[in-house]
């Protein structure tokens, strides 16, 4: 068994415990921290990569909703560039869904 595969189980596990009525002040302090982090280092990630779209928003004058719209309907062509911007794209919506999940209480528009 791989080391995701078994932090899996371990997870799964828990969760069982803790929907069976175990709960643990140890496990709850211990989840928040760990959500926590995860969170912050999501923050951190969605800073980093934002700040390099914002680089490609200037350079070309066009938002990265718009360029990725375009770039998918094969408007702008195949140019490494484009491409870069659109893998730091995709990049922003998935860490935006991480903190959706990391993050109930707030929202991020994912596209």
């Amino acid at each position: 068994m791989t080391s995701s595969q078994q932090t899996l189980a371990d997870l799964q596990s828990l969760t069982t415990l803790y929907r069976q009525g175990h709960h643990s002040p140890v496990i709850e302090r211990t989840v928040e921290k760990m959500v926590a982090l995860e969170r912050d280092h999501a923050r951190q990630e969605a800073a980093e990569i934002e700040a390099r779209l914002q680089v490609y928003e200037q350079q070309y004058q066009m938002n990265s909703e718009d360029f990725y719209r375009r770039f998918r309907a094969g408007e702008l062509g195949d140019d490494m560039e484009w491409m870069e911007w659109s893998v730091f794209y995709e990049m922003r919506v998935g860490v935006r869904q991480r903190l959706t999940l990391l993050e109930p209480r707030a929202t991020y528009e994912i596209g």
